[in-house]
């Protein structure tokens, strides 16, 4: 089977969307559950601190459940968690149960990203991850765009709670194509044609030798690296204003201009087409730079800074929240930290998953 990891990374990208498809829905249908329940957005804002608590700390969990079952594996508990979970949203009656199927939705769909990560790391010489990382970065998008308009159709012939059970379907559905394809790693992968697997095996950063022991840094080792401190930065100031539109916008809408389930579903998908685009084209560019003689360290960074200054200098321009998302305020994000669109607090948790990682997910 030819270009087998595209099809790997492919599939990783659909996951991703199903699990935004999946996170977003409560907020497109927040309005009318809010009618039904009697709840109001200051019961909202606790269902979903509880939710970035246990996505956290469910970072570091699946972290450990990657390097211990391997990427197929571990890809099928996640979305087997996070599937069940958000179906179990349907019997929801109150804040405390709301807030529970969110806790195991948050420590599912966490699982996601070191997944991601892992199967990016495995599959792909080093100068193309950036292109891989931005092709599932912009799943994250891709499923805030199709998410507000699927749910809203949904609610509308099915109501709130027959929404939830049909989209934990999703989940299930695509485990058969994971399961069927990724039947290994790329060494030992039966589909693989040689000339792919030569390609990938030695595209990757050369190991340690077996002497020499492989390091595993304490997490205050890790926090004495300047470059730990780059990520924790650079996430601190990114993820609250994603988090903003992915968990709050639906909400806005609502409460600023009325906005009923249908009104959700017909506009807050709009912001996400630019995250998409800057997605894609970060990873884009970096790859192309490399494949120009750039250094991957040197490369990424220039990504990075393109798309910061860009933001910046759109961000001054315009101040309508649609318009500096919709023209990709979010470009360069996926290039430069394995696994995007994660709120800060995880930052910390996904630092201890890069250790337990090791060289696999080094890139």
């Amino acid at each position: 089977m030819k270009n087998l990891r595209w099809a790997i990374v492919s599939l990783v990208a659909i996951a991703t969307i199903i699990n935004y498809i999946d996170r977003t829905a409560l907020s497109v249908m927040w309005p009318g559950i809010a009618d039904d329940l009697g709840m109001d957005s200051h019961d909202y804002a606790n269902i979903m601190s509880v939710f970035l608590i246990a996505y956290a700390v469910g970072q570091a969990v699946f972290g450990r459940v990657f390097d211990a079952v391997g990427t197929r594996i571990g890809f099928m508990l996640s979305i087997v968690v996070w599937s069940i979970s958000i179906a179990l949203h349907a019997l929801a009656t109150s804040v405390a149960s709301f807030s529970i199927f969110r806790i195991l939705l948050g420590f599912g769909e966490a699982g996601n990203w070191p997944g991601a990560t892992k199967a990016n790391a495995e599959w792909f010489p080093a100068k193309e991850r950036a292109l891989a990382q931005g092709i599932f970065g912009a799943g994250a998008s891709a499923g805030s765009i199709i998410a507000p308009p699927l749910v809203a159709f949904l609610y509308a012939f099915l109501g709130w709670q027959a929404t939830f059970v049909v989209i934990a379907l999703l989940g299930f559905v695509w485990l058969v194509p994971w399961l069927i394809i990724y039947k290994s790693g790329p060494e030992a992968h039966p589909w693989i044609t040689q000339e792919e697997r030569e390609l990938i095996l030695s595209g990757q950063i050369a190991k340690s030798s077996e002497n020499q022991d492989e390091y595993v840094p304490t997490l205050p080792e890790l926090l004495s690296h300047r470059q730990s401190w780059s990520v924790i930065l650079g996430r601190f100031f990114i993820e609250p204003i994603w988090w903003l539109f992915v968990a709050w916008l639906p909400l806005y809408l609502n409460d600023k201009f009325g906005f009923d389930v249908k009104a959700i579903g017909a506009s807050a998908w709009i912001p996400y087409c630019g995250a998409a685009a800057g997605a894609l084209f970060g990873g884009w560019l970096s790859g192309r730079l490399m494949n120009a003689g750039w250094s991957v360290n040197k490369s990424r960074k220039f990504a990075v800074l393109v798309g910061g200054v860009y933001a910046a200098g759109i961000a001054r321009d315009h101040s309508s929240i649609h318009t500096r998302r919709s023209i990709g305020i979010d470009y360069g994000n996926p290039v430069w930290v394995p696994g995007r669109h994660q709120q800060y607090p995880d930052t910390a948790q996904r630092l201890l998953f890069w250790k337990k990682c090791g060289e696999s997910c080094r890139y």
